[in-house]
């Protein structure tokens, strides 16, 4: 009988227990049919395309990388954008169809594949390689992909190969979303189709006026650098265009104030309306979205939102509505709301937080009264109604009357995908995760006088009369992520570091997303104190609370802004924490991108001691207590200058610490053993400056 595994090699064997579980879903219009990716088990980390019938709740295999004879090699490029969505898994990572979604395209291994549903033909296509993000138009005649910096077209026969487009020059690229937009707007592509297919809007991104900076990894010496284009803040951004690609016209460029709205947020094309873009200021504190006319590239403004301190990106927005009117979420006092027109279709006690999908009526996720529940709505122009039920958090695709629901809460480990029309539930798309040996042991509270949302994990039977533990804080903290959620995933390491003997607290501070705009701005200026001082009110408060809080010894481990956090913890507040674990830290905010930085901290040029305020190389003299940072050597989105410079200036304050560094790993780690071990050195660090060993 095979050995059960650890839970640190089990959760890093199962992608933290999120392989198997089915993903990306769509509905075809018709309803009878919901396509999805999903590997074949809680273990293998390729995914295969399936469809599942609605009709006789049986599914069938599309398309397995295994049967189509792929190893899963990618190109420069595709690795780039899968680090940009944080795609950790092997095979299909993505596909797109025409709109009856009987066509199918997809790619393995930078080749393009066609997939027909009405015949179950699955072949490759010759089309030029490198492939990239290939989607059919409405028809299903063309697909239309990105290789090389072009946008290309192909016939669904495999005739007829050729560019759209072609870039000038080598910093040009043609559909592609330039490093920012996917990064921080969540905007993962650069064109899309006209409803008709006769023509495509599509991104021309210049990187030339981007720095250049380069990424050597120190473990592979005989490896050239990586030159990298990085727009960190108060410096140049790409130049980002839009033209109307006609597939047998000419080409038309679409005209803007481009220098008093530099941003390409997101673009939207149906055939309710002419297409939408929405542009921002680099200040963020405009946003327009304007109405493109496709034949003369003219664009007229349709509505403008200012604030005085910046534009939050909410998904699933701008769009049209069959009646015409404009759809958007907007800020109205501290909600944000759903408008449609100038109408407001969502109350004030209603967070929204993205669109799903407009009909007559409107689908939308959105949050009451506690943000760490999110659930469903249904609005019209007379009120919102909740279709969820269940605690927890909810997820939905919808097409026509069907609706793919997603639903994961605290009751069970894992998610349930139900397909339903209207109140009749039609059936279950089964999911094949692993296990954890580990289950919550998680209470969700509300502390101190902001009722900060805090997640407490004890160990499996500890009582108050087994006395106080060490604290491990385990935060994320940064602006508009959220880790204390009403559903089991996200809790599962947390509790594997308490059992090995730990009080486990999570808060989610100010700038945290669920909970309005005022809170969303309260880190305005200032990124360091307000989600400090939220850490340390909540440990403050919990400990009045709770027997269990030992306060003289206190840890705190992150990772990106929450390794930034924990790092400034120990920097500034040494009379709270006593040791820290800083994983691939922000530590100069003047070396992270410009979209997000000066969203928070505005231009450095300007606000140069918001800067230096936010920092921490100037705080090393400050350190008393240990420190472990860990980055790896090939990030290329905090890049380990930044752990460097912190421990350069550690050395010369003559502060001992720890660094440890990643040898081939880029801002997460995604190898088996590199993921098991880290947790592993984590605790070791924990018990040497905490002890808590059970």
């Amino acid at each position: 009988m095979p050995s059960v595994p650890s839970f640190p090699r089990h959760s890093a064997r199962t992608q933290g227990f999120t392989l198997g579980v089915p993903r990306t879903f769509t509905i075809t219009p018709d309803g009878k049919t919901v396509l999805f990716l999903r590997s074949a088990s809680g273990t293998d980390r390729s995914n295969a395309l399936w469809r599942w019938d609605v009709t006789t709740g049986t599914e069938s295999l599309v398309a397995d990388p295994a049967a189509l004879l792929i190893n899963d090699e990618v190109s420069d490029e595709e690795q780039a954008r899968r680090e940009r969505s944080r795609e950790r898994a092997t095979g299909i990572t993505g596909y797109a169809t025409d709109s009856a979604g009987t066509q199918v395209a997809f790619t393995l291994s930078g080749k393009l594949f066609h997939a027909d549903l009405n015949t179950a033909a699955v072949r490759e296509l010759p089309a030029r390689q490198p492939v990239a993000d290939p989607r059919p138009d409405s028809h299903g005649r063309w697909i239309a992909y990105l290789s090389g910096g072009a946008l290309r077209l192909i016939n669904t026969d495999g005739t007829g190969d050729r560019a759209l487009a072609e870039p000038e020059t080598d910093t040009v690229t043609w559909g592609a979303a330039e490093f920012i937009a996917a990064e921080e707007m969540a905007r993962y592509r650069g064109y899309w189709w006209s409803p008709e297919g006769t023509a495509v809007l599509a991104a021309r991104v210049d990187e030339q006026p981007v720095q250049h900076w380069y990424l050597a990894d120190p473990a592979d010496p005989a490896k050239e650098p990586r030159t990298l284009r990085y727009p960190s803040a108060g410096t140049a951004n790409a130049d980002v265009r839009l033209t109307v690609l006609g597939v047998d016209t000419a080409p038309v460029d679409v005209e803007w104030d481009r220098e008093a709205h530099p941003y390409l947020v997101t673009a939207h094309w149906s055939r309710n309306g002419p297409p939408l873009i929405t542009v921002q200021s680099r200040d963020q504190r405009v946003q327009l979205v304007l109405a493109v006319d496709p034949a003369t590239g003219r664009t007229r403004e349709v509505h403008r939102d200012t604030d005085e301190h910046w534009i939050e990106i909410k998904p699933g927005w701008p769009a049209w509505h069959p009646s015409g009117e404009l759809v958007r979420i907007g800020v109205d006092r501290d909600s944000y709301r759903l408008f449609v027109g100038d109408e407001p279709w969502t109350p004030e006690s209603l967070q929204l937080r993205s669109i799903i999908d407009i009909g007559e009526d409107v689908l939308v996720s959105a949050s009451a009264e506690d943000p760490a529940e999110v659930h469903l709505y249904r609005c019209t122009a007379d009120g919102a109604e909740r279709i969820s039920a269940e605690p927890g958090v909810h997820n939905a695709v919808r097409t026509g009357t069907t609706t793919l629901l997603a639903h994961s809460g605290l009751d069970s480990q894992h998610s349930r995908f139900r397909l339903a029309d209207g109140e009749r539930v039609l059936g279950e798309i089964r999911s094949y995760p692993e296990t954890p040996s580990i289950v919550p042991n998680v209470d969700l509270l509300r502390l101190g006088d902001r009722e900060l949302r805090t997640a407490l994990l004890l160990p499996h039977g500890h009582t108050p009369d087994d006395g106080p533990l060490p604290v491990l804080l385990d935060p994320y903290g940064g602006p508009q992520a959220q880790r204390v959620l009403a559903r089991r995933q996200g809790y599962l390491t947390s509790q594997w570091f308490a059992d090995q003997g730990y009080a486990v607290v999570i808060v989610d501070g100010r700038g945290m997303t669920g909970r309005g705009p005022s809170w969303d701005r309260a880190i305005s200026g200032d990124l360091a104190e307000p989600p400090l001082q939220d850490q340390v009110d909540a440990l403050h408060a919990l400990a009045e609370q709770r027997s269990e809080i030992d306060l003289s010894r206190v840890a705190i481990r992150g990772w990106s802004f929450g390794g930034y956090l924990a790092a400034l913890a120990v920097l500034r507040r040494p009379d709270v924490f006593h040791a820290a674990i800083a994983g691939a830290p922000v530590t100069d905010w003047r070396l992270y991108d410009t979209h997000y930085t000066e969203r928070y901290l505005g231009d450095p040029a300007r606000n140069p001691q918001d800067y230096a305020a936010s920092s921490l190389a100037d705080d090393a003299e400050n350190l008393r207590r240990p420190l472990l940072l860990l980055h790896g050597t090939v990030d290329d989105n905090v890049f380990p200058a930044h752990s460097l410079r912190l421990s350069a200036a550690l050395q010369a304050a003559a502060r001992p610490h720890t660094m440890l560094s990643l040898p081939g790993v880029s801002h997460m780690p995604t190898d088996e053993t590199t993921s098991e071990n880290l947790l592993l050195l984590q605790i070791e660090f924990l018990r040497a400056a905490l002890g808590g060993d059970r």
